[in-house]
């Protein structure tokens, strides 16, 4: 089976179990903002850049706001279009996923200024690999078969420059996260590997990732990428405020540079689903969305 097949496959079976696992108690909860991300860093992670950030929305929306990690990527999507989750943390292509499976009932509220021209880079540890064409006949890890940052976007460009991953590399490998990405390339189970550059900077800053053996090869050009959205059945009140308290944080407070260095970010910005169209084009021309 082909990735594309399998991601396909992957997909439908894992909205089926996220709608066979919710308890009834998951929907509609009075008084509550059910609030998630995609699994592209670890669980704790994940929980760990949300907590200043959840409790602020609690202040600005007067509501109870809970963080629920997700399995993986097709379950963000299910979550939020079958209204067992309010807002998501989406990559372009979980954004493109929704909107398309929900017909256009997903609305992005923000994103951040970096998601404008956000980027990938490619990584390797291998002194012979320094251009994209050298990847032929290597090996490759990327991350979610559904992350935008981590698959499409570097597939895309894989296949701008002649490269076809299925054919033209030896093996194609899914890590599941980006970090895990990183950590293949750095333990030598792939060649290299395709990668959020947040992220990467972020495994550099810490000192998790060491960039003079584990280096940058090609870097992307822009493209839009992570948003938060909710559905359009939220009351457009509380649609606005949410909106409005994304918008309101500034960097020169401590709270609001907390949160927006945990979410790295210099500020958030409105976006709205036309920013995705090129991101909805790539995925339908890897094969990847009909």
């Amino acid at each position: 089976m082909s990735p594309m097949s399998a991601l396909k496959s992957l997909f439908a079976a894992s909205s089926v179990a996220l709608l066979l696992a919710a308890p009834a108690c998951a929907q509609n909860t009075p008084g509550v903002l059910r609030v998630s991300a995609i699994p592209d860093e670890a669980p704790t992670e994940l929980q760990r850049k949300f907590k200043p950030l959840g409790d602020y929305l609690a202040k600005a929306t007067g509501l109870k706001v809970e963080f629920t990690p997700v399995t993986d990527y097709a379950a963000s999507v299910e979550g939020l279009i079958n209204h067992k989750l309010d807002m998501v943390w989406f990559g372009g292509f979980t954004f493109v996923q929704a909107n398309v499976r929900s017909k256009g009932q997903v609305v992005p509220l923000v994103q951040r200024a970096e998601d404008e021209k956000f980027r990938s880079v490619f990584i390797t540890t291998q002194p012979g690999i320094n251009k994209l064409e050298d990847l032929r006949g290597k090996t490759l890890s990327f991350g979610s078969e559904s992350s935008t940052s981590g698959h499409l976007m570097p597939r895309s460009f894989l296949l701008g420059a002649k490269i076809n991953p299925d054919t033209d590399l030896k093996r194609v490998a899914f890590s599941g996260a980006h970090d895990a990405t990183v950590a293949a390339v750095a333990g030598g189970k792939v060649d290299a590997g395709a990668l959020n550059i947040s992220v990467w900077e972020k495994l550099v800053e810490s000192g998790k990732a060491d960039p003079k053996t584990t280096r940058v090869f090609y870097t992307t050009p822009g493209y839009y990428d992570y948003n938060w959205s909710v559905h359009a059945s939220m009351a457009p009140a509380l649609q606005k405020k949410i909106r409005d308290a994304f918008l309101a944080l500034d960097a020169s407070t401590p709270q609001g540079k907390e949160i927006l260095d945990l979410q790295r970010a210099t500020k958030f910005v409105p976006t709205r689903a036309e920013n995705y169209k090129a991101i909805e084009a790539a995925a339908k021309n890897a094969g990847l969305l009909k």
